[in-house]
């Protein structure tokens, strides 16, 4: 595992992971304008699709800046409540697990489901409702949030599985 962190960390002078990477910025800043919002404290969006990809593709460190620059981005261009650092560390960490669950390795079903279930459950519903309570003083056990991470997981799952299908069908990613 050091070997894959480190090999990619060097990536990050590479022109086509700064480009390719700076591509899956302007994706997840794009695709967060469709977020439908429920609530200040409840939102729904596809901006981790294009970080998913970014820590498959370049690696959990890339991955970790993607989701982070991504992050900050989103709050500039179209900030829906007061910036909060939380938010940033967890699109960085979003990047990073998909990065360690999927950077060179194989794609399979269990592997996304597992993925896509341990980053709903330190991010969705761990990290998340800390943070808005925080920032709200809202709940920390929330039934909406459990209900929207449940209703989203097949839909990530299914997200998720045919896009990096496609991508290594296309030689775009390594395994």
């Amino acid at each position: 595992m050091k070997e894959n962190i480190s090999s990619k960390s060097t990536g990050l002078k590479d022109i086509r992971t700064l480009t390719g990477s700076s591509l899956l910025v302007a994706m997840s800043v794009i695709v967060d304008f469709f977020r439908i919002v429920i609530s200040n404290i409840l939102e729904i969006s596809f901006g981790f699709a294009p970080i998913a990809l970014g820590g498959a593709i370049y690696g959990p460190i890339v991955g970790g800046i993607i989701g982070g620059i991504a992050d900050i981005i989103q709050y500039l261009v179209r900030s829906s409540g007061p910036f909060f650092p939380g938010f940033t560390l967890n699109a960085i960490l979003t990047g990073i697990i998909y990065g360690l669950f999927l950077y060179k390795k194989e794609i399979t079903l269990k592997r996304i489901v597992l993925c896509v279930l341990v980053e709903g459950i330190l991010i969705t519903i761990i990290l998340t409702p800390i943070w808005l309570n925080i920032l709200y003083g809202a709940k920390f056990f929330a039934i909406p949030r459990i209900i929207k991470f449940v209703a989203l997981f097949p839909i990530k799952v299914s997200i998720l599985y045919a896009l990096l299908k496609l991508l290594k069908q296309y030689k775009m990613i390594r395994q």
